[in-house]
Parts: structure tokens; C-alpha cells; sequence
């Protein structure tokens, strides 16, 4: 019997589809790496959950002063953690093991509240094993699994590139970060450029993923500039008649944690502190008893004792341990501290201009990369016997043809082949409209006058009948609402209106907000959704005055969907998978809470096709334990599509295509014995003997893959690769049938192909199907003109579980940094109401 390489699905041979291009890809090929074996050695530093920066400055310091006689001059690399790796054996003596004291120099004394960084160090090193790493090229080459040894060769590879780098630069996660090229963000923080390595297998050789991230850092600023930052005033000035308790909480979650060191002490004792809270009265009003146990406030402690007149005493003061405060004007925030919150929209906004680069801008900032990263004169990877090639890998990427897609055939050109994966509906009407017959109008902006109103409802019906739709109703009923008042009473009196008017079920409910905040959106689709179960299309009252055809045409594709229309499609021949045989496609998705929101509860999402062309869509959502990753009821979840398909279609689906989104390497194993498992037991419980074929394919946008194209004719204007571009060799999996597939046009930046892996596979894909498959269907993602970046069920899953995180009742949409310690996780589960049935088959959440 052959050996079984993979739990997974193997590559189903050679792909011939599309046009060969070559691309560059920021991939740098390992030409040779250590074959021999390496040896582990488990160490033990005697500071438990120290931060691993004071780990490997006691080991550094350690091989510095010649490794107490064990190492000599052998090159080990360290983890940080609990592991070191050598090339050769360490002396050790007989039982592989000992015990060396370090003293290190107390650089960073951060007050006696916290872990001591300086001192004398006790390391207890032990030998591990041995590691095979010859097992590694055998594994590259297609002739032996991923056994737990391969994993840790590749882990050793890992840990020697990062090794020099992680003691030079600030690291976070795989990435090294520097405040060379850096840029301020609103509200006290500041975004630094940096690194991403990592080493990856690839087919028949190592490589390493070199590439450009950034990330967030509090600014190094005096506190009382930073308060000015966090609270959004100009001057310190501004808060002379002190700050109100709601800021006060604000400026207090800001700072909790932070480091700061003191000023006030001159240069040479700038003692380092960590914040613990604020005090709740200024330093002018903090009384505290001396050692002489006379009371007085901070501020006349400061002035009798430092000879300081605070400048400004009617700031709160830090408290860095009990009874100890600091006025805020003594103390500066430590640099290259990484700023752990959410990031608000204005942060967000300046961050993508700072991220988003050009192609041809990536792939210089990469190189500048690999030269930093110091693959080159580096004494650890040179005695581990490595060197990495300085070019990125060229790859020979394939770009598959654009299929045909088809609106009405009553439209001018009906069905064509769209150029550059974008398109417009000029002269077009949809595959099928719906009847648009009960509706009405409510109004958020108090400034609106109804004629503006009644103009823009005509322009929009207008709009409506040329792309095909039946307007029966075109003088909808409008009501006027308060933005801070019950919107419950004001969507069920539209409701009501709607229904009163048309003497018919109401079918939609037009929306116009006053702003883009999310607090009314929230509400107005918590309450459409989860209590009255009406579709609502909200618009920008901007758009009032002013209304494009453009806008229009967009708009109607949303309403089109929401009252169960199709927009357009595949022809059959063009998807036979779907189209030959009763086919369910579904998409699924799980998505958390904030960074730190240890409470809120995770959504997950699955969507499933409802009809031979794959267009409509049905969807289920369920509220889980927070952060867990595998879609825990998902069997239930599958069973009521499945009927809802056989109500839709009349026909039991005898194929399952599941595309899963928001999945990483390591859950593979977890979510093919378990979601697969689901999958099966859902059709099994509506009857023993249905077993229709599986296939699951997991979608992964989260990685840094990126391709630029070599010569200029296979780019498109923003200089990335062409929509549709296909990569399954060389940096993909060794033997695994996986592949990259760019299937969008680039708007801005660097485009990020999508990765696909297929774990399970019944339905016997051949690899050029499935990547044909699945860039013809991003074509048809409804609410756009033009190829998405990901699969359209996933993405449709992604959506929905953004649309069920506003389902909340009593969530603070205006704060966004709420976190919800009120609750416990049951009552957060609780607190989500359930989306209304009539909804669940409709296209709701577009």
C-alpha cells in the first residue's frame, strides 16, 4: 500500500488553463539549509513570565561572556522562550544538562511594582532530542508527511532568521518593526514600518516570505500632550477647569498599563514606571500624609521637594504603585510601547494611506527588507550551513480566461465578456427584477424638506424601472423620524404606512441617514432584522440633493437582491459543476470580537445557494463562546439550508461545495474532523441513505503572498497582475491541493491574491475546475460591477456575520472602545435576538 502523504487532498496533477505569465513574488528561495541534525536543548531562565526581550538579553549575554565553557564559539539559537538549537553539540557533561548563573546589567528598571530586568539570571539548560532535518527534504520533495519533526525543522528555520533581528528591532509576532520611517496618527499614536519574515515550505525547497507590515505604536510624548491627543482638545489650556468624569475614564483606559519614566530627577535618573490608574482629583486636590506624617497635596510635595511649580496642576496625577502618585508633566511615555486597541476611524484611515503602497513601491521596501534582515553576513545562519538567494522567486503564473457573464436579454449587449474584471451598467437591466409594490420612506435628517425627498424617489424610480424592476408604488409614503428617539416606534408606523398605502405585505423601508455614524445604521437594522422582518436600504442624505445615476444604478442592485431578484449570471455551460447536477454552494465564516474583548461572544455565518446559477443565497447565523474558532453548530446550520434549498429548488442538492473562510494552518486538523464531520451528520439526520458528495475548501485572505507582474503588458493600470492570475507552483504546498488566485482588478495599493486549500474532496475536482469554478463566480457577486477578491458565499458569509454583530440589544454603538464587562458570556449570548424567518431566505445583509 502507497504511503498516505496527507490527511488533506493531494494536487490532482498539472494545470493547463489560461495564458502563462511570469510574476515576481516576494518569496526568497533557502538554496541550501542544515541537513544534518540539530540539536534541542529545553531552557529554563529563572524569571517566570518575564517578557521574552529580558530572555534573550540573558542569553546574549550568556554566549557573550563564552557560555560558561559549554558552548565554545558554537553559534546557538534562541526562541526566547524555552528553546535553543545547536548545530553541534553542547558540552554538557554525562547527563546533557546544567546550571550557569548571568548577571545582567540593569538597563530598564521599571519600578520595584514590576518584573525585575537586571540582576543575577539562573539558566537551566537540558537536551531535548535531535532534530533530523533531512526529514525536512524529503517532506519538500514529495516523499514523506508533515511528521511533528518537520514542523519543528521548520520552526528551526524560523527561529535562526529571526534570531540577529530580534534583538536589534522592536518584534511583534513574525514582524520587526523600526521608527525610521514613521508617521503620527491621530489621538497620541503613531504607525511604524516594518518586516514581516517567515519560512515556508514550498514544492521541493524552503523559502522565506519577506514583506512589508505595519502596526500601530503609542507615540513617546509628555503625558500632558499625550492627554491633549487622547481627548481631542488643541492646548492643555483647554482642560484648566478640569476634566469631567466621562474623560477622566477615557484618559484612564488610554494610559492603564503604559510605561513612563520621570523627568524631574535629571538626565542620569529617569526611573521607569508602569501606570497603574489615574487618581480621581487633580494634583492641586490629591492630599497624601509625608513621612512625617503631615498632609499635603502633590503639587506643594513637588514645589517643597523639587522646588517645582507644577504648571499644570489641574491635571489628574498617575499612580504607579499604592500611595505613590506622579504629576503628569514629570512623566514621558517610553518608546516603541505597541498600541493594543482598536484603532478609531480617523487612526484606521490615516493607517491605510501609510500602508498602501504601489506594487513597484512594495517591491523596492522589500528588498530594503531582505537586506535588513540580515540573511546575508549573518555568523548564526552561516555556521547552521544556510544561504537564501537575494532575488524574489519568479514563478510562472497562469491568467485564466474572463468568463462570459449575462444580464437580461432585453438588455443591449445581455451577455459579454467584461475587460480588466470591471464593468458598468450602462444599457443593461438585471436577469430578473423584482416587483417593488409596498415600501415607504422614513427621513433621519431633520434639514430635509419633502420636495428634495420626492425628487430623489423619482430619480431612484426612475432608475429602478430602466435597470428592470417593477415599480408598481411610485409615491411612497415618508415618514419622519428622530435620529435619537425610538427608532422601533418609527420603522413600525413606516411599516404600517407602507402597508396601509399599497393595501399589501410591506416589501422595503428606504432609509436616509444624516451621517455615517454607526450607532442609527446599528438600530435601524437591529430592528428591520430581528423584530418587524423587512428588508431597509439606507442611503446618505448628501445623496439627496444630488442623486447620480451612477449612485442610483448601485442602489438598486442592493434593493434588487433584497426583494429576491437576481442581478445576473453564469450561463450553465460556464459552470457545469453547479448547473449539471442539483448543487449547493455555501460559504462560511466566523468572526470575533475587538482586540482585548475577552466577553463579547464570536458570530458565525453560513450562506448557501438557493438555485441552478449559484446567485441567490439564503443564510443562518448563531452567537458562540468567545474566540472559538470552529462553527459549533454548524450541523443544525447545514440541515435548514439544505431545506430551504429543497423548498426553493424542489430537488435535494447532490453535491456540497463548502468554501470556509477565516481559517488559519493550524485549525486544519480541528475543522476537517469536526465541520466535515457536521457536514455529513446534518444530511445523514434528514435521511440515512442521502449522501450527497463534499467538498471543502478553505479561503484565506489573511497571508503575505504578493506577485508583481514582470513585464509591463501583464499588468493592469495600477501596475498588479491581471484579474484572474492563478499561481500553484512553487511557493504553494509541496504536494497539497492548494493555490493563490488574484481574481480582482487592483484599485489602490498592492492587490493580495486570495489562497485557497482544499482539505476534503468527494467530488473529484481536477485543479483547473476548481480554480475555474471559483474565479467565474466572483464575477457575480451581487451589489458590484466588477470581479471581488474572494469567493462570493464567503464573502456573503463574512457580510452576514458583520451584519449579526448589530443584532445586540442595549450595545453602545457610539463608544467604539466599549468593552462589555457587564454581562457574562451567557448574557452576551442571550443579548443577540435571532433574524426573522421570512429574512433568512432573502439577501438581507447586501
Amino acid at each position: 500500500m502507497a504511503l498516505q502523504l496527507t490527511d488533506y487532498v493531494m494536487r490532482p496533477g498539472n494545470c493547463t488553463a489560461g495564458k502563462p505569465v511570469r510574476v515576481r513574488s516576494n518569496f526568497f528561495e533557502i538554496q541550501s539549509f542544515p541537513l544534518q541534525v540539530v540539536h534541542h536543548y529545553d531552557i529554563n531562565i529563572d524569571q517566570a513570565n518575564a517578557p521574552p526581550a529580558v530572555y534573550r538579553k540573558v542569553w546574549k549575554q550568556f554566549e557573550d561572556t563564552g557560555g560558561k565553557g559549554i558552548l565554545h564559539g558554537i553559534r546557538t539559537i534562541y526562541d526566547g522562550r524555552k528553546n535553543v538549537f545547536a548545530p553541534k553539540p553542547l558540552n554538557l557533561g554525562p547527563d546533557n544538562s546544567g546550571q550557569y548563573e548571568v548577571e545582567l546589567q540593569d538597563s530598564d528598571n521599571i519600578g520595584s511594582q514590576t518584573k525585575r530586568t537586571g540582576g543575577t539570571f539562573r539558566i537551566r539548560i537540558k537536551k531535548a532530542g535531535e532534530i533530523d532535518m533531512d526529514e525536512l527534504r524529503l517532506f519538500l520533495e514529495g516523499s514523506a508527511r508533515l511528521t511533528p519533526n518537520c514542523l519543528t525543522a521548520i520552526m528551526i528555520l524560523d527561529v535562526l532568521i529571526r534570531h540577529v533581528p530580534s534583538m536589534m528591532f522592536a518584534t511583534v509576532g513574525r514582524s520587526f518593526f523600526t521608527p525610521q520611517e514613521r508617521r503620527a496618527l491621530p489621538n497620541g499614536a503613531e504607525v511604524w514600518q516594518g518586516f514581516y519574515q517567515s519560512a515556508r515550505p514550498g514544492v521541493g525547497k524552503m523559502m522565506i516570505n519577506v514583506d512589508v507590515s505595519a502596526t500601530a505604536f503609542y507615540e513617546s510624548d509628555k503625558l500632558p500632550e499625550m492627554t491633549v491627543k487622547i481627548l481631542g482638545r488643541r492646548t492643555v489650556d483647554e482642560l484648566r477647569r478640569g476634566i469631567n468624569d466621562r474623560d477622566r475614564a477615557k484618559l484612564e483606559k488610554a494610559f492603564k498599563g503604559l510605561k513612563i519614566q520621570i523627568t524631574h530627577r535629571g538626565e542620569n535618573n529617569k526611573r521607569k514606571y508602569k501606570i497603574l490608574r489615574l487618581t480621581p482629583l487633580s494634583a492641586e486636590r490629591t492630599i497624601f500624609e509625608d513621612q512625617e506624617g503631615k498632609e499635603q497635596s502633590v503639587a506643594q510635595y513637588f514645589l517643597k521637594h523639587h522646588n517645582l511649580r507644577l504648571k499644570f496642576p489641574f491635571l489628574p496625577c498617575i499612580v504607579v504603585r499604592k500611595e505613590m502618585f506622579l504629576p503628569m508633566e514629570v512623566c514621558e511615555i517610553i518608546a516603541g510601547q505597541r498600541f493594543m486597541k482598536k484603532l478609531n476611524e480617523k487612526q484606521t484611515a490615516e493607517m491605510i494611506k501609510f500602508t498602501c503602497q504601489k506594487p513597484n513601491i512594495r517591491a523596492n521596501k522589500i528588498r530594503q527588507g531582505y537586506n535588513l534582515l540580515q540573511y546575508k553576513n549573518n555568523p548564526y545562519i552561516q555556521q547552521f550551513g544556510m544561504s537564501v538567494n537575494s532575488e524574489m522567486t519568479m514563478i510562472k503564473a497562469r491568467v485564466l480566461p474572463t468568463p462570459q457573464i449575462s444580464y437580461s436579454s432585453a438588455s443591449q449587449d445581455g451577455t459579454f465578456t467584461p475587460v480588466g474584471g470591471a464593468w458598468n451598467l450602462r444599457g443593461k437591466k438585471v436577469a430578473q427584477g423584482a416587483t417593488l409594490g409596498s415600501w415607504s420612506v422614513v427621513n433621519f435628517h431633520s434639514q430635509l424638506p419633502n420636495p428634495a425627498i420626492n425628487r430623489f424617489v423619482r430619480e431612484l424610480c426612475q432608475t429602478f424601472v430602466d435597470t428592470g424592476l417593477n415599480v408598481v408604488n411610485r409615491n411612497p409614503p415618508i415618514t419622519h423620524g428622530d435620529p435619537q428617539g425610538s427608532v422601533d416606534r418609527t420603522l413600525k408606523e413606516a411599516w404600517l404606512k407602507a402597508g396601509s398605502t399599497a393595501k399589501a405585505t410591506p416589501q422595503l423601508i428606504l432609509c436616509i441617514l444624516p451621517n455615517t455614524g454607526v450607532p442609527l445604521y446599528a438600530e435601524i437594522k437591529r430592528v428591520s432584522d430581528t423584530i418587524i422582518g423587512i428588508s431597509t436600504q439606507c442611503v446618505q442624505s448628501k445623496h439627496i440633493n444630488d442623486a447620480k445615476k451612477q449612485y442610483c444604478a448601485n442602489v438598486c442592485l442592493k434593493v434588487n437582491m433584497k426583494l429576491g431578484g437576481m442581478n445576473m449570471f453564469l450561463s450553465s455551460s460556464q459552470i457545469p459543476f453547479i448547473a449539471e447536477k442539483p448543487t449547493i454552494v455555501f460559504g462560511g465564516d466566523v468572526t470575533h470580537p475587538a482586540p482585548g474583548d475577552m466577553n463579547r461572544p464570536s458570530v458565525a455565518a453560513v450562506t448557501a445557494s438557493m438555485d441552478a446559477r449559484a446567485s441567490r443565497y439564503a443564510s443562518a447565523i448563531r452567537v458562540q463562546a468567545n474566540r472559538t474558532e470552529i462553527i459549533a453548530d454548524l450541523a443544525n446550520m447545514v440541515k435548514e439550508l439544505l431545506k430551504s434549498f429543497y423548498q426553493s429548488c424542489g430537488q435535494k442538492p447532490e453535491r456540497i461545495l463548502f468554501y470556509r473562510d477565516g481559517i488559519s494552518e493550524g485549525q486544519f486538523s480541528a475543522v476537517l474532523k469536526n465541520e466535515v464531520q457536521q457536514i455529513h451528520s446534518a444530511c445523514a439526520s434528514l435521511d440515512k441513505e442521502y449522501k450527497p458528495t463534499v467538498t471543502f475548501v478553505v479561503v484565506q485572505k489573511r497571508h503575505h503572498a504578493r506577485f508583481f507582474p514582470v513585464e509591463a503588458r501583464d499588468a493592469d493600470r495600477t501596475g498588479n497582475c491581471q484579474p484572474g492570475t492563478v499561481v500553484d507552483t512553487e511557493i504553494v504546498h509541496p504536494f497539497e491541493f492548494d493555490f493563490y488566485l488574484q481574481s480582482h482588478a487592483g484599485l489602490q495599493g498592492t492587490s493580495r491574491p486570495t489562497h485557497y486549500h482544499v482539505l476534503y474532496d468527494q467530488n473529484k475536482f481536477s485543479a483547473d475546475s476548481l480554480q475555474e469554478l471559483t474565479y467565474r463566480l466572483c464575477y457575480i457577486y451581487g451589489r458590484a460591477t466588477r470581479a471581488v477578491s474572494i469567493v462570493p458565499p464567503a464573502y456573503y458569509a463574512d457580510l452576514v456575520a458583520a451584519r449579526a454583530r448589530f443584532h445586540r440589544r442595549g450595545e453602545n454603538w457610539s463608544d467604539t472602545e466599549a468593552t462589555s464587562e457587564s454581562l457574562d458570556s451567557e448574557q452576551q449570548m442571550a443579548s443577540f435576538a435571532a433574524v426573522k424567518p421570512e429574512l433568512q431566505k432573502v439577501m438581507y445583509y447586501m
